[in-house]
């Protein structure tokens, strides 16, 4: 029997669905949240986002929680296997383009426990754990049909929904439904990841230390007070039993722990993961998406695994939002993949490369690391290069026009930077279209911006807006409400032009 009819149900309570979630909430979009756990899955996983991404949760409401939550990385050590430093790039105390630190290392049950409860904020949002989704149905042009089962009772219920987000991780129900698969980019590395809590000072350098070492390579961070995440990369036989004791597991650990007791160090998890870059063929069918690890799957050497199913989820919801108000055609929902997809398999890319140069070569690559990583921070520009948190532009697609005057600003982030009157942009601009301009503001064109739903944004003169529409060429940059620039131009009211119309309607 179908219990009731929503706009869009989520399928996954992880970092993307509740991001997707929350974001729908703001824009008043009745949600349905559907997961297979009854709270916060606790055992820890991602450890890692960058400014790009707390923006974003700036903009779901919790920056000054996560702030709390999280502390800043110092930036890189590559070291070999002896744990000797081949190089060191280190980050500045400043804030980034987007106001916030470049790094920033957390714990994701804690981050999760901060999404939930914030997603408590938004009265048009439902939340329904302890559910296993066992079908998603559609045909033609009606709703989908969300088939679930109450973990606890037993009770079976079907939800029709006019839109569905996979956000159901690597194993997505979701993904085989719409016949999509993945496509494997020839990487696979079994590793060994090890989570410990201590008091205990271990006197290390607080970023990340890289161990550069074909046999053993192996990563090393704080990601909390008392909290230490360890990777290593496992030999052939060995698996995470070998490793569920300290007396075992303290081995590895030693070059970093030294002569702490070993009663003062608590194993939180340990846990073997294949590594692996894989990117689904197709993201979409219909009125069913898929986001975060339902479609792509991203090595971890470069920590932006979980950053690129928010970023998923910043890209879609604003664009169903505005679809389900009228403001835009439903075929603007074919621009998510366009955009998302080239972005993802560059990340991937980056990530598997990187991967590799830890890893790859045998003693050769050894000792070519060895002399060539002591060298970088003499190739000009390098180390602000490994270090910037930048991330590709998106691709052309209808919300993203690549082929006019500033080309250069044309799919990527609008710089979150501070206003003459000391604001930032997002104070201003979050949620909605944005017209950055340069060029005197008419009382005209204000009113025609603010008819449409946006906001005018002026650069004045000193600024850094204004600093970066000139290196753009450019005296105007229309905004999308994801905070990335869809056009510039030379006259604002070109882009004015461009602004979608006022909602005909809501359908809630």
């Amino acid at each position: 029997m179908t219990a009731r009819t929503v706009p869009v149900v989520v399928i996954g309570a992880g970092p993307t669905g509740l991001t997707a979630a929350t974001l729908l909430g703001q824009y008043g979009i009745e949600t349905l949240v559907l997961d297979r756990w009854e709270s916060v899955y606790p055992l820890p996983r991602a450890v890692h986002l960058d400014d790009e991404i707390h923006r974003l949760l700036a903009r779901l409401g919790i920056a000054r929680q996560f702030a709390a939550i999280s502390r800043p990385a110092q930036g890189l050590r590559l070291l070999d296997r002896e744990l000797r430093v081949l190089a060191e790039f280190r980050r500045g105390g400043d804030l980034g383009r987007h106001g916030h630190p470049e790094a920033n290392m957390f714990d994701q049950p804690q981050l999760e426990a901060l999404l939930r409860t914030n997603l408590e904020r938004h009265p048009t949002v439902t939340l329904r754990g302890n559910v296993e989704v066992t079908a998603v149905e559609q045909s033609g042009a009606g709703p989908v049909r969300v088939r679930l089962t109450d973990r606890g009772t037993g009770e079976t219920s079907t939800v029709a929904a006019g839109y569905v987000l996979g956000c159901d991780g690597a194993n997505s129900l979701t993904r085989s439904t719409i016949g999509s698969t993945m496509h494997d980019l020839a990487f696979a590395q079994r590793w060994l990841v090890v989570d410990v809590a201590t008091d205990a000072d271990l006197h290390q350098w607080e970023g990340v230390h890289q161990v550069c070492d074909p046999v053993r390579a192996a990563t090393y961070m704080r990601i909390g007070q008392r909290r230490y995440r360890w990777e290593f990369q496992l030999l052939p036989g060995e698996g995470a039993d070998d490793y569920r004791d300290m007396t075992r597991l303290r081995p590895l650990i030693r070059p970093w722990t030294r002569d702490v007791p070993a009663d003062e160090l608590e194993i939180v998890r340990t846990a073997e993961y294949t590594f692996r870059a894989q990117i689904a063929d197709h993201w979409r069918k219909q009125h069913v998406f898929l986001l975060g690890d339902a479609a792509h799957l991203t090595p971890p050497f470069i920590g932006q695994g979980m950053g690129a199913g928010l970023r998923d989820a910043a890209n879609l919801t604003w664009k169903l939002a505005a679809v389900l108000d009228g403001r835009l055609p439903e075929q603007v929902l074919d621009s998510y993949e366009t955009e998302r997809k080239p972005h993802t398999r560059s990340m991937i890319t980056l990530a598997r490369l990187i991967g590799t140069a830890m890893t790859a070569g045998g003693d050769t690559g050894s000792a070519l690391r060895r002399i060539l990583a002591p060298r970088l921070h003499r190739i000009p520009g390098l180390s602000n290069r490994i270090l910037d948190s930048r991330t590709p532009a998106l691709h052309r697609s209808p919300l993203v026009d690549r082929s006019r005057l500033g080309r250069g600003l044309a799919g990527r982030l609008c710089p979150n930077a501070r206003l003459a009157d000391g604001r930032r942009f997002d104070d201003l601009a979050v949620g909605r279209y944005a017209l950055v301009t340069s060029a005197a503001a008419t009382p005209s064109l204000c009113a025609d911006v603010q008819d449409r739903g946006g906001v005018l944004v002026t650069a004045s003169p000193g600024t850094a807006l204004h600093g970066w529409l000139r290196r753009g060429r450019s005296v105007a940059a229309l905004v999308r409400p994801d905070g990335t620039v869809q056009r510039t131009a030379r006259d604002p009211k070109a882009l004015c032009d461009l602004l979608p119309a006022p909602s005909p309607r809501r359908r809630v």
